[in-house]
């Protein structure tokens, strides 16, 4: 709580150091401080009202990460040596905070899982303070002369904020391991582009069906990629994750082609929103699988079928671009006589095959009316992300559309 404090203090934003050095409020004014509710929406307008100035983020990020390496040299070995996908990352986040900051809840809930998860990185607080600094430094060198005192401290409270929360987040998640080892016990290439890896952590992995972890290589040490685990949780823990080869010289190359038998992989702590909370709920559901999306949603089919309910309807869209596509799931028939609750429909994008022909979301919009089911989709965002547009836009509400975003890429 001390540290958080600091955190939120009204220190001199232009002094600081990764050590946490610079002028800052005494114990009772950070206490205060800390103790008054986030004004997020005044900030939001004052970013949002000068956001020309450090738009595109493209140089903003470049001239923060210059900063920081300039500054704090060491630093550079806690990131992987291609900075395209850390680079994106960032900028992701920039959006997402300046989006959301009306709703100070939500975006405190969202980085408290990031700092869970930032502990594999060995991110420790200290750290942060070099960030703000480098921050502070890119907006001034970004915007030129037009920048002001009243739009970096805005800035400034907007980071504190986030890292106040991811902070809490770290520490609320001592008691677990910052990072578990994983040795693979079966690497299984179902095409050129595409494998499907099992693996054993070295001790309990607490993740639930439908949630994701992120997996790095020992070939990449300092790369993470997110993954759906693609089974519910097992007696013997095993977990299976299904891989698409989506770039070079990236994570999902390494455990594509790179892979094998025996190796140690390093997984994050699980996390997404993809879960069944409560088995016995009364809405019937919509499962939606585009491409390797299909991980996530095999998986949930896997806890229904543990924890089948008689009368909730369960119906299945299994969607790929092209016959070609298809690489895990059983034969539409073949689901049904497995589960014999569930309602198959399979959806080919392009090219002769099995199923019906369309766009996935114009083809399950076809169907009929989702707004009083609980919709769960997964794939690649191309695929997903209108579909889950248009749900929301025919009325299902959008706390009964669970979607976890993963990026398509390397």
């Amino acid at each position: 709580m001390r540290l958080r404090r600091r955190l939120l203090s009204p220190a001199d934003t232009g002094r600081q150091g990764a050590d946490g050095a610079g002028e800052t409020a005494g114990a009772a004014g950070a206490a205060a401080a800390a103790q008054q509710p986030y004004d997020g929406a005044a900030d939001q307008r004052v970013i949002a009202d000068h956001l020309e100035l450090v738009t595109p983020f493209e140089d903003l990020i470049a001239h923060l990460y210059d900063a920081m390496f300039a500054h704090w040299p060491y630093l550079r070995r806690l990131f992987p040596e291609s900075m395209e996908f850390q680079r994106e990352h960032l900028e992701a986040i920039f959006w997402y905070l300046i989006e959301n900051l009306h709703d100070p809840d939500a975006v405190a809930a969202t980085f408290t899982r990031l700092g869970r998860d930032h502990r594999k990185l060995g991110v420790r607080p200290a750290h942060y303070r070099a960030f703000e600094a480098s921050l502070c430094e890119a907006l001034r060198r970004t915007a030129g002369p037009l920048w002001s005192v009243g739009m970096e401290r805005a800035w400034v409270r907007m980071l504190r904020f986030a890292v106040a929360a991811m902070v809490e987040g770290a520490e609320a998640a001592l008691g677990e391991p910052a990072a578990w080892q994983a040795t693979v016990t079966d690497h299984d290439l179902r095409r050129a582009d595409l494998a499907v890896l099992h693996v054993r952590p070295h001790e309990p992995y607490p993740y639930r069906a439908g949630q994701f972890a992120s997996v790095a290589s020992p070939a990449l040490p300092q790369a993470w990629r997110q993954y759906s685990v693609a089974c519910a949780p097992r007696p013997d823990g095993e977990l299976e994750f299904h891989v698409k080869l989506t770039g070079r010289g990236g994570v999902s190359e390494a455990l594509v082609a790179r892979t094998g038998v025996g190796d140690v992989l390093r997984l994050g702590p699980p996390g997404g929103t993809m879960t069944l909370d409560d088995v016995d709920a009364a809405h019937d559901l919509l499962l939606v699988a585009a491409d390797t999306g299909w991980a996530a949603v095999k998986a949930l089919l896997q806890e229904l079928a543990a924890h089948r309910v008689a009368q909730r309807g369960v119906h299945l869209f299994l969607g790929v671009r092209h016959p070609s596509a298809l690489y895990d799931t059983e034969a539409p028939a073949e689901l049904r006589r497995r589960y014999p609750w569930l309602r198959v429909t399979q959806v080919i994008g392009e090219g002769p095959g099995p199923g019906e022909y369309g766009a996935l979301a114009d083809v399950v919009a076809g169907h009929g009316d989702w707004s009083r089911h609980l919709a769960f989709v997964s794939g690649p965002p191309d695929m997903a992300g209108p579909l889950v547009a248009r749900l929301t836009a025919e009325g299902v509400p959008a706390a009964r559309v669970r979607h976890d975003p993963l990026p398509d890429r390397a």
